[in-house]
């Protein structure tokens, strides 16, 4: 094999690969990239047996072949090269790849081919296209609320399925880990009208966030009911899908919530996030107390003090105080993009609910707590 590529081309492609590889392995293949030269294109792929990126770019071929490689070693030394330097990558079959580039020259051990995993195969029956902003929003809107407790694996990833609102069909994406939920919709694209529910990990999240933002208009999404593929103009993410059952999140969302506040979204993230610097780094404690007209918000510790501050709201309904952990009321108003919140409440002990004055796709719950 010997190629010559851009350094720039070539540390971009990288970058989207080596995410995938876990620093730590105990099986050395899967710490490499596996480097394919075709006519005109250098394709890579990384795998961690249970995701599995690959990306190509166009280079300069002149000798066909294929190796594997460490992938951070190799990032970090395209990642250190001069900006516009010419990269030569070549074997000659004794177990060694040589990386040249201006006066620099580096030795580094490869593995055969033959060793390295295939996961990204084979063909999935559910296929659609969708939008890269509706992808984004389905996930910048839920990701914060997916849970990091292994215990619970069902909730270590975004739930995304087809459901019925308002008798209209809707692809919609789900996220909760006991303490708030998101519940974030799309237009239900063409294709995606008999795809099962699936659970998308957390990795794969974060690894498919930074693929779209460098993405054309539209990614096209595969689905079986154990893998999900997501492809892109010159990427091809792979997944293993969780292997559970994702809880019936519509018995968690109260249906009698009738005190309705209606509050600058961005007055109320500011007056939660001000308030909130004095509660105690363990609990994030607030206590919100809702008049008619007037919403009051304080905190206090120990060690600290206490904090208090009013902000006018559009509120006619009895007295309210509840508690919250302000650090989860933040990561739900931060993803209310409208000028007005409409927050909706039962009692001091129920789940309160979150939404958007104008977006009937995206509603938030939260779980109060005792201050």
């Amino acid at each position: 094999m010997k190629i010559t590529i851009e350094r720039s081309e070539l540390i971009k492609s990288l970058g989207h690969v080596q995410g995938v590889v876990e620093r730590r392995n105990t099986i050395p293949i899967l710490s490499n990239v596996k480097i394919e030269a075709t006519d005109g294109r250098l394709t890579l792929n990384a795998t961690d047996l249970d995701l599995d990126m690959v990306d190509s770019v166009a280079a300069n071929v002149a000798i066909i072949g294929a190796t594997t490689i460490s992938a951070h070693t190799l990032y970090d030394i395209v990642r250190k090269l001069p900006e516009g330097s010419q990269v030569e990558l070549s074997t000659a079959g004794d177990g060694q790849m040589q990386l040249s580039a201006g006066r620099s020259k580096f030795t580094l051990s490869c593995l055969p081919t033959n060793e390295f995993p295939v996961l990204s195969s084979g063909e999935l029956p559910y296929n659609f296209n969708i939008t890269a902003a509706e992808l984004r929003s389905l996930i910048d809107r839920t990701k914060f609320a997916i849970s990091t407790e292994e215990t619970r694996y069902y909730l270590n990833g975004i739930y995304l399925h087809k459901a019925d609102r308002d008798g209209v069909s809707v692809l919609r994406a789900v996220a909760t880990d006991g303490h708030r939920l998101a519940s974030v919709e799309a237009p239900l694209p063409m294709g995606a009208e008999d795809i099962p529910g699936v659970i998308v990990p957390r990795k794969t999240v974060a690894e498919l966030r930074k693929l779209i933002d460098e993405s054309g208009d539209e990614v096209m999404i595969s689905m079986s009911e154990s893998k999900i593929r997501f492809s892109f103009d010159n990427a091809v993410l792979t997944s293993k899908l969780i292997d559970g059952t994702f809880p019936d999140y519509q018995r968690v969302i109260p249906s009698g919530n009738d005190k309705n506040m209606d509050v600058n979204c961005k007055l109320f993230s500011d007056a939660v996030d001000r308030v909130s610097a004095i509660s105690s780094e363990k609990s994030r404690a607030i206590k919100l107390v809702l008049s008619k007209g007037l919403l009051s918000l304080s905190a206090s510790s120990p060690e600290n003090g206490s904090a208090e501050e009013e902000i006018e709201v559009d509120y006619q309904g009895d007295t309210v105080e509840i508690g919250f952990n302000s650090a989860y009321l933040l990561d739900i108003t931060r993803q209310i993009e409208g000028a007005t919140a409409q927050v909706s409440l039962a009692d001091g002990n129920s789940p309160t609910i979150l939404r958007e004055m104008d977006d009937a796709s995206a509603l938030y719950v939260i779980m109060p707590m005792r201050v």
